[in-house]
């Protein structure tokens, strides 16, 4: 494994086709409060390339364009939470899209444990570290440890993707996942305009304050 630490933006020389696995690091998980600081990329061939954002101007071309990329699909673990930041900081919606974490969801019904940590657990049989999760990701210099646990969080979303995409075709599922997949844009722009703890499918809608 390989980890390419970028400053503000994609070096023009390094390109993704088909697909990309992304993930992103903030200071915390607020839509409001807190600001990106990294995205994760990896082209499923066990390296990563780590963008280490300017959160002043956000002045990322390439990047950008990368997630607007009609051709490109992009691979997400809870894609609600990384579509919204990047929407919110980068201005871009990124599409199309697959979350391994809804797939999970909707295929590994025998259990309630859907996080990154325990799919790789169980599917791949690899065990990552969650050690640095609360972490320093606005800092000036990223030690080696953060670097290898934000590069883990992409790493794997490849060979994921294709066991989990297997079962929902088993399952008869592809298309409600599909389904899902193309509504997480609207989701998170929900999520940013205010209703992130609304159920706005619920019978009992009740106004918020």
């Amino acid at each position: 494994m390989t980890v390419y630490l970028h400053k503000n933006d994609l070096p023009d020389d390094v390109s993704f086709s088909g697909s990309v696995a992304i993930d992103t690091e903030t200071q915390g998980l607020s839509l409001v409060r807190d600001k990106l600081c990294l995205v994760q990329l990896s082209s499923g061939d066990g390296n990563a390339h780590i963008v280490q954002v300017n959160r002043q101007t956000y002045d990322c071309p390439n990047l950008k364009a990368l997630m607007a990329d009609p051709n490109i699909e992009k691979i997400f673990h809870f894609a609600r939470f990384d579509v919204a930041i990047i929407r919110r900081d980068l201005g871009v919606a990124p599409t199309p899209l697959f979350c391994t974490k809804i797939a999970s969801g909707l295929v590994r019904t025998y259990t309630d444990r859907h996080g990154l940590k325990d799919v790789c657990k169980e599917l791949l049989g690899v065990d990552i570290s969650k050690q640095q999760q609360s972490s320093d990701w606005a800092s000036e210099e990223l030690t080696e440890a953060q670097l290898n646990y934000a590069a883990a969080d992409v790493l794997y979303l490849h060979r994921l993707q294709m066991i989990l995409k297997a079962r929902l075709i088993r399952e008869n599922r592809l298309d409600l996942a599909n389904a899902c997949f193309e509504f997480l844009p609207a989701r998170a722009q929900m999520d940013l305009g205010g209703w992130q703890d609304i159920d706005i499918f619920s019978h009992n809608l009740r106004r918020q304050s």
